[in-house]
């Protein structure tokens, strides 16, 4: 039996309850020291003359735009970690009101398709991952068995697909060899964008979602984010995440 690897990501609450130490996003916590996320880690790869073309073009609104787009990834993630966990989600709430935006709902729409035409075996979601090796960690979407095969699986909703994705799915292979001592088969991006318009044979696509898998094997892209983490430590010397502290409760003297 394989017993899953536990480490602090989340909030510290004082023994009185009166204050809340809540740890910066971009690291995890593991045997006393910090990890950066995987994530944080790939910033430090190029965004490419595509990005910076875009960024010329909307300007000031760059930051409301990347905003907008994270929250509505992070809304299909929760969307699609509720659906395999069993719960029923509803376009429509009992009084008839919409719940959801449409675009959001169809993306999600697309993952129950991927879903429900594959009939993957589910192994973890959400998993929290980390490598003592590469001294990094991460939360995995997925990790399935398709056809006998076990896979990570990444879920995106953005309009374009990165080379840094690629990068991302190699380093929670690695990750999860460390924490639970199986191999993975195959990685792939679960792309919920996608210009696909239909099914097609030999292939796992739908219309509007499609799963990409990378040109290069594990190893070129494994090797190619400890490229891109010897940038970020040459950058980041100290693996220091700032925290915020706040009062639990809080009472005027009169």
């Amino acid at each position: 039996m394989i017993i899953k690897k536990q480490y602090q990501r989340v909030l510290q609450i004082s023994d009185d309850a009166k204050q809340i130490t809540l740890p910066d996003s971009r690291y995890y916590r593991r045997n006393g020291e910090y990890y950066p996320s995987i994530t944080y880690v790939l910033q430090y790869y190029p965004k490419g003359k595509y990005f910076e073309d875009w960024l010329k073009q909307v300007g000031n609104n760059a930051d409301h735009i990347v905003k907008k787009a994270a929250e509505e990834g992070t809304q299909v993630h929760e969307m699609c970690e509720a659906y395999l966990n069993g719960e029923e989600l509803n376009f429509l709430s009992p009084s008839g009101d919409i719940k959801y935006d449409v675009n959001i709902w169809q993306m999600f729409l697309r993952f129950v398709e991927f879903w429900e035409t594959f009939n993957p075996v589910l192994i973890e979601t959400e998993v929290h991952l980390f490598s003592d090796e590469l001294r990094v960690a991460g939360t995995c979407d997925l990790i399935v068995e398709i056809n006998d095969e076990l896979w990570v699986l990444d879920i995106k909703t953005s309009n374009n697909l990165h080379t840094s994705y690629d990068l991302q799915t190699a380093v929670y292979g690695k990750c999860y060899e460390e924490c639970f001592e199986k191999q993975i088969a195959r990685r792939g991006i679960l792309w919920l964008k996608s210009a696909k318009r239909g099914p097609k044979k030999d292939k796992m696509q739908g219309k509007g979602w499609e799963i990409v898998e990378s040109s290069r094997t594990h190893e070129e892209d494994l090797n190619l984010f400890k490229n891109v983490k010897t940038l970020f430590d040459l950058e980041n010397p100290n693996h220091s995440p700032s925290f915020t502290e706040f009062r639990t409760s809080v009472k005027r003297e009169v």
